[in-house]
């Protein structure tokens, strides 16, 4: 059997893409041990092999090829273990951003399946909500404005990428707008978050302590709101409560993940004493 094998044969015997192998070449990782002036075909000898071995070995780490290239060219012990730490951490690192996303994905679908249950929808209740954080951006916001924009300032504001808001964007109506059951305006656009996850150098910061709720679920958006926020205000009044703080409304079910209207779902939460 020769000991030098095309191009073709590398790649079978490695299980490797023959583009791949071309590229590797390209950036000098792994180049063949000769090449026919005439044919230009590629020939690689078996003493190559552990170089490539070690290249797959290392890629399957995930480590940079460029790191796998210092390496091969300065191979030490020392060398290795800084490569391996160093990837280590990358990967706990990666470890953690994916087990945050894990916690997220589990939230949204709690969440999603909790307000599709059509038992709860239109029923006044009173509930305890833990403490809460939110950042906010204060701004009069009419009911009819489009909130794209003001959703792109506060994600500005607050240092957070656009892909995170989906569905956690809610407003607030403020005790006195209540009071005077002024509905059609409100006073800031808010998102739910957790302190430590992220910096929120210009954005606006309000910790929401545990308290009690009256709260009722809609078929609808902000459009829709002003009944149920009448029927709510009428709940607390007929109690005998004090209303604590601002209003806070969150559409969970919107365009954003369907186009049945009929599906959509909104929250009235407002805090009482």
């Amino acid at each position: 059997m020769s000991t030098m094998f095309l191009i073709g044969e590398i790649s079978k015997l490695f299980q490797i893409d023959i583009r791949t192998l071309r590229y590797y070449d390209s950036i000098h990782l792994f180049e063949p041990a000769s090449v026919d002036e005439a044919t230009g075909y590629r020939y690689y000898s078996i003493d190559q092999f552990e170089r490539l071995n070690t290249i797959l070995y290392l890629k399957e780490l995930n480590i940079p090829l460029k790191e796998i290239k210092q390496f091969l060219d300065n191979r030490d012990v020392d060398h290795i273990l800084t490569l391996l730490k160093e990837q280590k951490s990358r990967t706990e690192e990666k470890i953690a951003e994916f087990k945050q996303i894990q916690q997220r994905i589990n939230k949204r679908i709690q969440q999603i399946e909790d307000v599709s249950n059509v038992d709860e929808l239109f029923k006044i209740r009173e509930t305890q909500l833990p403490e809460r954080m939110i950042v906010m951006l204060k701004q009069k916001i009419d009911r009819s404005d489009n909130l794209e924009m003001s959703i792109r300032m506060l994600e500005k504001n607050s240092n957070m990428k656009s892909t995170i808001f989906l569905g956690q964007v809610g407003l607030a109506i403020s005790v006195t707008n209540l009071q005077q059951k002024k509905f059609d305006e409100y006073d800031a656009l808010f998102l739910f978050v957790e302190l430590d996850k992220h910096l929120y150098s210009n954005a606006t910061i309000k910790s929401l302590p545990q308290q009690r709720y009256v709260t009722i679920r809609f078929i609808g958006t902000h459009a829709d709101a002003s009944f149920y926020y009448k029927k709510l205000l009428k709940h607390a009044h007929k109690q005998g409560y004090i209303l604590a703080d601002d209003a806070l409304e969150i559409t969970y079910i919107d365009y954003g993940l369907t186009q049945d209207t009929s599906k959509f779902v909104t929250e009235i939460q407002i805090p009482i004493e």
